[in-house]
């Protein structure tokens, strides 16, 4: 039987990220042949996951771009560099958080599609079973409204941390490519993540 040393991805596909785990291996696999909407068959490449094996902090952003999808990994684009910034502003270290998306395809035109989002949720769902991470950022209303549907708007919920009824905690930040849309955006995005700094330290595992 194969060990999960030699594992290789099929050819063409980028590295796997986060654990080394049988289990983590054969979900990504799952992600990558999934056909179960049309977006299956329109992309480059899925987007699963990049970040530490045991992460104790996951990002949930809402679905690829393009340069996602050429690099088949979350959050590389304009938009990734806003979040990478936001993560070091924040104090974490290698290791410590995750990114991953709700999306596991690039949606025509970069509109998040809600019927994709049902047919990944189970792929989400798995995929935070296998982290366990005890703290979500979910960036943007769609990511919101996934991890925790009472949540007040996002622009009403960014910035305060909450406590849904199940699951871990949650900190909403609004998107990051938002911050590149006006001055006010701009400023909004840069004074929550510095609540996100405190909260992050607060919440920190005394282990990490």
């Amino acid at each position: 039987m194969t060990k999960i040393a030699d594992y290789r991805p099929s050819e063409g596909h980028p590295p796997i990220d986060g654990p080394t785990t049988r289990s983590w291996c054969d979900l990504t696999r799952e992600i990558r042949a999934c056909r179960r909407c049309p977006l299956g068959s329109q992309r480059e490449h899925a987007v699963v996951y990049r970040g530490g094996s045991r992460p104790w902090l996951v990002f949930v952003g809402e679905a690829p771009g393009s340069q996602e999808d050429r690099e088949g990994r979350p959050f590389v684009g304009r938009g990734g560099r806003i979040l990478d910034r936001a993560i070091e502003d924040a104090g974490l270290g290698e290791g410590e958080f995750g990114i991953l998306n709700l999306l596991k395809c690039r949606p025509p035109k970069n509109r998040f599609d809600p019927g994709a989002a049902r047919a990944c949720r189970p792929f989400l769902d798995r995929q935070l079973q296998l982290l366990q991470p005890t703290c979500l950022v979910p960036l943007g209303r769609y990511a919101l409204r996934a991890l925790d549907p009472t949540a007040p708007p996002i622009m009403q919920a960014a910035g305060t941390a909450r406590a849904p009824t199940s699951g871990p905690l949650v900190f909403p930040l609004i998107h990051p490519a938002a911050s590149l849309r006006s001055h006010a955006m701009a400023s909004r995005w840069r004074s929550d993540v510095l609540r996100l700094r405190a909260w992050v330290a607060e919440q920190r595992p005394q282990s990490t």
